[in-house]
């Protein structure tokens, strides 16, 4: 067996303001420095996000961890943007540490569209066959020379066991909250279920705040700080997380996803669900958080029991 990655400490984070992204901008690109700069409501956490004027927006890395994306944005996302489906964010223009600011950053173009919500979905299951095609497209570019798993993206498209200490450790603070046993039997064979060997391309992040909706239609997709080359089983994690039981069947179909590529992305929706479980359940925020996470839960269980293999039938 390959080494185990080691994720290291969490990345320390630093906040970053309008005034000080203002002086970046005005210091570097002259052009649109007059345009006015709002935070973004809901702007992520790897990255802090500014509206730079009607069409434009500015994305300034919290961590040094994820500063690690920038150049591979710049680098890769004009050549997927060329091969895919759907928009993708478009580099316009990449600066460098300043005004009291540690790490390179990028100006993009902005793209409309509200996050992804169930109750905000006109069709699940078209919903469900756009972001299909829209990942088979990106599994099937050319992968040479593409960003390997690692620090960058958090070691997506690699191992799942890379996260079996976390696994664990959220099943130890969760104890009585959730079936540990049935986690146990579904994580066993999501690490099991063995990959391939052969790289494709992959979001890394394909979660509702990164599907952008139009009419309440698949619109765009963002945030490609975590993609890389590998297993692409993460990206299916969105099965779970969001798609109805129909949209789920025929996401898989339309994937054509063998059994054991389900299995390891049923690991990956399991894993992301346990991490964003709270600590305590105190505050209401929190206790909303949980209830999230319950549901998820919910679906991985009713899936995985419900079928004597590891994928829905087509």
């Amino acid at each position: 067996m390959s080494e185990i990655p080691d994720l290291g400490p969490p990345p320390q984070r630093i906040t970053v303001d309008a005034e000080q992204v203002r002086r970046l901008i005005s210091g570097q690109f002259p052009e649109p420095a007059d345009l006015p700069i709002e935070p973004v409501a809901n702007g992520g956490w790897d990255n802090w996000t500014f509206h730079l004027g009607p069409n434009r927006l500015v994305r300034l890395p919290s961590a040094a961890e994820y500063a690690l994306a920038v150049d591979k944005e710049h680098r890769w996302l004009p050549a997927l943007a060329a091969q895919l489906p759907l928009p993708v964010p478009a580099p316009l223009a990449k600066g460098k540490p300043g005004a009291g600011y540690p790490y390179p950053w990028s100006i993009y173009r902005w793209l409309d569209g509200e996050p992804a919500r169930v109750d905000r979905i006109a069709d699940p299951v078209r919903f469900a066959l756009d972001l299909a095609e829209f990942l088979a497209a990106l599994q099937s570019i050319d992968s040479a020379g593409g960003p390997q798993p690692g620090i960058h993206n958090w070691f997506r498209g690699g191992t799942l066991r890379t996260y079996d200490k976390k696994v664990y450790d959220a099943l130890a603070e969760l104890a009585g909250h959730v079936d540990a046993e049935l986690i146990r039997e579904i994580w066993a064979r999501a690490l099991d279920a063995r990959w391939d060997g052969v790289d494709r391309w992959f979001h890394g992040d394909i979660a509702q705040g990164n599907l952008l909706l139009a009419d309440g239609q698949l619109a765009a997709v963002i945030d490609f700080g975590t993609c890389g080359v590998g297993d692409p089983a993460c990206d299916l994690a969105i099965a779970w997380t969001l798609l109805t039981a129909d949209g789920r069947q025929a996401f898989c179909k339309r994937l054509t996803v063998d059994d054991a590529t389900w299995a390891r992305g049923r690991g990956w929706a399991l894993w992301k669900t346990l991490a964003s479980c709270p600590d305590t359940f105190e505050d209401p925020e929190d206790a909303k958080e949980f209830a999230n996470a319950q549901r998820i839960l919910g679906e991985i269980f009713s899936e995985y029991t419900a079928s004597a293999v590891t994928k829905p039938n087509p």
